[in-house]
């Protein structure tokens, strides 16, 4: 027990600097989750695609050299479909995702306690009803599948052209952003 707590510390540091960076960027703020979501601000999109590029590089440079063991887990269609629904339903909702609604918590915000309780909540629900249920969701299982698996491919491949596509796709939300307000707006010129 005593040896894990500098793995201990280092997660917590981790989760310190995460939510820091979270509400620094401006995503514990219910205007601009829900304006995401209304076409109208995409600093969500911007630090998602960026978070999954520099993730996908750290894992397979880390796993490349022997420093990382990747577990893929099966892909469940049902659970997949049915998991993304009521997230993306209480994203939508509370006008936080998990990491956020932990973060705007540690701000004081008073919405992101029910988001958080609803989050324990459905942990413990579906904890207690895996039993039953996960025969019902493994009815379409495909396996631990990848992108490069089924591909064929290297895994910098797919990365490479999430990487890139995520630069196009920066590169026209900012001059869409610019053509329609002459400038590029971000979290800072939300009214608080």
């Amino acid at each position: 027990m005593v040896e894990s707590w500098p793995a201990l510390g280092w997660g917590l540091l981790a989760g310190f600097l995460f939510g820091f960076l979270l509400q620094k960027g401006g995503v514990t703020r219910y205007e601009v989750i829900v304006n995401m979501f209304r076409l109208k601000d995409f600093t969500v999109l911007k630090i998602m695609l960026t978070a999954i590029v520099v993730g996908g590089l750290g894992v397979f440079f880390l796993h490349d050299q022997g420093l990382a063991k990747l577990s893929v887990k099966p892909a469940w269609l049902l659970a997949n479909v049915g998991g993304g629904l009521i997230f993306g339903v209480g994203m939508v909702l509370l006008g936080l995702c998990p990491g956020t609604a932990v973060a705007a918590l540690g701000e004081g915000n008073r919405r992101a306690a029910f988001g958080v309780l609803g989050m324990l909540l459905g942990a413990w629900l579906q904890a207690e009803s895996y039993g039953w249920c996960s025969g019902l969701v493994r009815q379409v299982d495909l396996g631990a599948a990848t992108v490069h698996s089924l591909l064929g491919v290297s895994p910098w491949l797919p990365l490479g052209a999430i990487a890139a596509g995520a630069l196009v796709l920066f590169l026209l939300i900012e001059a869409w952003e610019r053509s329609r307000t002459g400038t590029s707006p971000g979290p800072q010129d939300l009214p608080r």
